[in-house]
């Protein structure tokens, strides 16, 4: 008996199935919509989806570095001078959710009735610990403006320590040293998901109108690499940016939460 193969896939095979190189964040790999899309894109394409989930900053250099197709970060200010500099390519909005600062549950009564201003003039007064990504990604960049906006450099007090690591294990610090840091929410969710909705940081500070994260898709630029495969990029981006792709984006839940808010048909930065 013949083998039948679905159209999409027996197209891919026929024309040569691509693999895809993306350069990411860690809160898009740990929210866990990466392994969702990939599943989604793969059976459409036919292609392959890799990707090397880092900050944002190392996720650029490895564009920069010509090691991937794509890049899909949260850090406008240095995705935009990637851009500037000609390293990269057809910058798309696609998403965005929100930072928000979390910190263990004996603190929270230190925070009640403050804003994000007065909550991080708490931690610098009362001395609490706080975990820092220190890893220059797109919540690392974030957390360095608030403070730099408070008019404080708090990298040499003892309070303040950098773990170097990405977001769910900076959590994970934080909460074995029942201190404070800045998440984004999507990831927040997903440590929330893993400790069975039974978290032992908790939401401290939340809606300021600075704590908005947004997330763009990038393509390398070809003229800078000639070894990155662009015309399957620029389809990547394309299909991203689909219809049918961003409600996938925008019904994507964990604990019935959205992880996410779409807007790559109406934010223009």
């Amino acid at each position: 008996m013949r083998k039948i193969i679905p159209l999409t896939l027996a197209l891919a095979l026929s024309l040569g199935a691509a693999e895809l190189r993306m350069a990411t964040t860690t809160s898009t790999d740990n929210t866990g919509l990466l392994d969702a899309l990939k599943l989604l894109y793969e059976k459409e394409s036919g292609n392959t989806l890799k990707w090397i989930a880092v900050g944002t900053g190392a996720a650029l250099k490895m564009g920069e570095d010509c090691n991937a197709d794509v890049i899909f970060v949260h850090s406008p200010k240095i995705e935009k001078e990637f851009i500037n500099k000609k390293f990269g390519v057809d910058r798309t909005p696609i998403m965005y959710n929100d930072f928000i600062l979390i910190a263990d549950k004996s603190l929270a009564p230190l925070f009640e009735g403050k804003n994000l201003k007065q909550s991080l003039e708490l931690i610098k007064s009362k001395k609490l610990t706080f975990i820092s990504r220190g890893d220059k990604s797109g919540t690392d960049n974030k957390e360095k403006s608030l403070w730099k906006n408070l008019g404080t450099v708090p990298e040499k007090e003892s309070w303040y320590q950098q773990s170097g690591q990405g977001m769910l294990a900076s959590i994970k610090i934080a909460e074995e040293k029942k201190g404070v840091i800045l998440t984004d929410r999507g990831t927040y969710i997903k440590y929330e998901a893993n400790e069975k909705a039974k978290p032992s940081l908790v939401i401290v500070s939340e809606g300021d109108e600075s704590l908005k994260n947004f997330y763009s898709i990038i393509a390398t630029n070809p003229k800078h690499c000639k070894n990155v495969n662009y015309t399957e990029a620029s389809k990547f981006i394309k299909w991203l940016t689909s219809d049918e792709t961003l409600n996938f984006i925008a019904n994507f839940k964990l604990l019935n939460q959205p992880l996410f808010i779409v807007d790559a048909k109406t934010r223009k930065d």
